[in-house]
């Protein structure tokens, strides 16, 4: 047996109208549950087993929604702001009744994977400094990033506040000129951390796209400002290891 929820509820959350609206629908028989017209909203129904339909419309209930998006620069990872386009901004109107908001954030000028959801306790779950859930991103520095700065990423970064970053691993893909190119995985989310970790080495990044959180990675075809629903696959990824408290 699934969760058991009121019908004029269900319909609410999945978008089919306000609360006069459903009632109203209730009121003239255009709901049915199982084949059958029901006129009482309280009444409560098996999500996962009753079929539901809407003015003749069949109604998949779906209590949480999971949306990979590829962030771009310049937007901001908040659910409104007055002056900057936030990241539900980016978000289709028929997806807005799930009352979205990100997991985490990434800075103004950072793009990349951010998922976006309604699941307040995953939210917690892989936010909590305890999970130590991985963050993984490539970075454009400004200077030369060498063994030195790999060994000391993995001992440990100090910030400018005095905080001791947990052990982070520090790929060197390439060197051009002034610039470095890394892969930096962290454990951690402390303000504007990356920039601040390779600030305390004397580097500067110019430029910071995150690619995986966990096993999850960002989908490669997945243009910027653009986003989708995850697959079955790609949600166990983002909570492999995750104990859900």
């Amino acid at each position: 047996m699934g969760e058991k929820i009121r019908l004029d509820k269900m319909l609410s959350n999945m978008g089919k109208g306000t609360r006069s609206e459903v009632k109203d629908a209730l009121r003239f028989g255009q709901v049915k549950v199982n084949g059958m017209t029901v006129r009482v909203g309280k009444e409560k129904i098996d999500a996962d087993v009753d079929e539901v339909t809407y003015r003749g419309e069949k109604v998949i209930y779906q209590k949480f929604l999971y949306l990979m998006l590829n962030k771009p620069q310049g937007v901001i990872s908040a659910t409104e702001d007055n002056h900057h386009e936030t990241v539900l901004d980016l978000i289709d109107a028929s997806y807005k009744h799930y009352d979205l908001f990100p997991v985490g954030r990434l800075d103004i000028d950072t793009e990349g994977l951010l998922i976006i959801t309604n699941d307040g306790e995953l939210t917690h779950n892989l936010l909590s400094p305890k999970k130590h859930v991985p963050k993984t991103y490539i970075a454009k520095v400004k200077g030369a990033v060498g063994p030195t700065d790999i060994d000391a990423f993995a001992r440990g970064i100090t910030l400018d506040d005095g905080y001791v970053c947990k052990p982070a691993e520090l790929v060197i893909d390439s060197v051009e000129e002034d610039f470095s190119n890394v892969t930096l995985t962290i454990h951690e989310g402390k303000f504007h951390q990356v920039k601040r970790m390779f600030e305390a080495q004397g580097g500067q990044v110019v430029f910071l796209k995150r690619t995986m959180m966990n096993a999850l990675s960002l989908d490669p075809e997945l243009e910027l400002g653009s986003y989708r629903e995850l697959t079955d696959d790609e949600f166990k990824r983002l909570v492999q290891n995750v104990e859900i408290s």
